[in-house]
């Protein structure tokens, strides 16, 4: 009895190592698939900190996004995630479809910088749409180990709490910036590939960041602030144009 016991709290103990061994597997995968592909794709400096997930529930959160600001901008980031929660459905880790649940980024910080009607979330813009189309420029699309590429499903994604910190014509100031919202992303195609995906959400950052420097334009004094008022406005309507307005 005491042996069959003695199996059977080792076994036990087998159990709970390769449990926390493939979480730690996991995130390191999710690290590192971040750090490689992300800036191929934004062609800009991405790091991320780290991850864990739960093997058994899907459930986990990235630490320390940080993006980096395009080629001609300052040498500061464009943005900071902070912490990024993730319920994935477990076993399509394991597959080529991967099914996100939910992705919930709380508090997130945005450097947006302008000149006249470039910007830099314009920019970013401009090199995800270019690592999208091919050529030169295209970035290398995430596959599994048997070749086939890796598309995703996100049910919900939810950015709250944001703030843009706003630098025109000199003055700075920190704005709120509308929350996002979006469902069912890549549902409707089988799955999209993971630079469809960010596309699509910063297609929707942006649009959340003109809202925010436009609603300031209204917001900034009449007297001292005049000059910044109109720099504001017409950051806000050139982008807002480039884009047919807000999504």
């Amino acid at each position: 009895m005491k042996k069959l016991l003695f199996i059977g709290g080792g076994l036990v103990v087998l159990a709970l190592i390769a449990f926390v061994a493939l979480e730690f597997f996991l995130g390191s995968v999710i690290t590192a698939g971040v750090n490689n592909f992300a800036p191929k794709l934004t062609q800009t400096k991405v790091v991320l900190d780290g991850a864990t997930i739960s093997p058994l529930s899907g459930r986990g959160t990235l630490k320390g996004l940080v993006v980096g600001n395009p080629k001609g901008w300052s040498d500061g980031n464009i943005c900071s995630l902070g912490k990024i929660h993730v319920d994935v459905a477990p076993f399509s880790l394991l597959g080529d479809h991967i099914i996100v649940n939910e992705i919930s980024i709380e508090a997130p910080e945005f450097n947006y910088e302008t000149k006249i009607i470039a910007s830099n979330v314009n920019d970013l813009l401009k090199n995800i749409e270019a690592a999208m189309g091919g050529g030169k420029d295209a970035a290398p699309q995430a596959t599994t180990k048997s070749g086939k590429p890796i598309k995703f499903e996100v049910k919900k994604f939810r950015l709250a709490s944001g703030k843009v910190r706003l630098g025109v014509a000199g003055a700075g100031m920190t704005l709120p910036m509308p929350d996002i919202e979006l469902t069912d992303l890549g549902t409707k195609e089988g799955g999209i590939t993971p630079d469809q995906l960010v596309f699509a959400v910063m297609k929707s950052v942006t649009s959340s960041v003109v809202s925010a420097t436009v609603k300031a334009a209204g917001q900034i004094g009449s007297t001292s602030g005049a000059a910044t008022v109109e720099g504001v406005k017409k950051t806000g309507e050139a982008i807002k144009n480039l884009f047919g307005g807000k999504k």
